[in-house]
């Protein structure tokens, strides 16, 4: 087998045993959000972001899932910028008005190293309205130190951890001083279907159905993603 996999494999295991937990304590959390009107937010910069986009209009997730895209904290704007406003402790003051948190929301912010500033401040802001939060973090990198004016680490401020046990560095193999075959995207996409789907079951149990949408390439699709869309337009942007 190769390598990747088995460490991938490996490290899927592992977070299946440990994070479980975690999971469907987030999970509820949603659920019972999205029971009384809320929405799941999504937040992270850089590669964070790529998870924040996969829970939104996928096929089999959920309706109510929206991600917050601000273009310089995003790769496709320049990776090395947004590199460095993930760190700028006055970023999130200058795009306050990127954030439209509603009373009843819940927050999930996606920062493999928990430490950089942008990440918490959100956090920060969220807590402030109190808005539910949720980290996606790798608790490996807790030995380093916060990049936030505050010193605390992402950790620190949200309502939940779950933690994704991926190595500092991000990669799962090594030959001499060479770390490569980076993992934080492939298990924090698992983890956050597993997530989502945790939070699908939940609603099933009290609902005939959930806000899920079907694959827009399957011909009877049409009219239950339509209704969603219509239902959750006015605060998640589909267009």
């Amino acid at each position: 087998m190769n390598n990747y996999f088995a460490e991938v494999t490996h490290l899927l295991k592992d977070v299946y045993e440990k994070e479980m937990p975690a999971i469907k304590q987030a999970a509820m959390l949603i659920a019972e959000s999205m029971n009384k009107g809320g929405i799941l937010q999504l937040f992270g910069c850089g590669h964070s972001h790529l998870l924040a986009q996969e829970a939104f209009y996928r096929a089999g997730g959920l309706v109510p899932a929206k991600p917050i895209s601000i273009e310089p904290l995003m790769l496709h704007s320049g990776a090395l910028t947004s590199s460095k406003n993930e760190k700028d402790p006055n970023f999130v003051e200058k795009y306050i008005e990127s954030f439209d948190f509603h009373d009843g929301d819940v927050l999930l912010i996606i920062s493999t190293s928990g430490r950089n500033a942008v990440p918490i401040d959100v956090a920060l802001l969220a807590k402030k309205l109190k808005i539910t939060t949720i980290s996606l973090q790798s608790l490996n990198y807790s030995r380093e130190s916060s990049r936030h004016l505050s010193h605390k680490r992402l950790e620190d401020v949200v309502d939940v951890i779950i933690d994704t046990h991926v190595p500092v560095g991000d990669g799962v193999l090594y030959r001499g001083d060479l770390q490569y075959g980076p993992v934080s995207t492939t298990i924090g996409s698992c983890m956050l279907n597993a997530l989502i789907s945790e939070v699908v079951e939940i609603i099933m149990e009290k609902e005939e159905r959930a806000p899920v949408f079907s694959s827009a390439n399957v011909d009877k699709a049409g009219k239950n993603n339509e209704a969603l869309i219509e239902q959750y337009q006015k605060r998640v942007n589909f267009n």
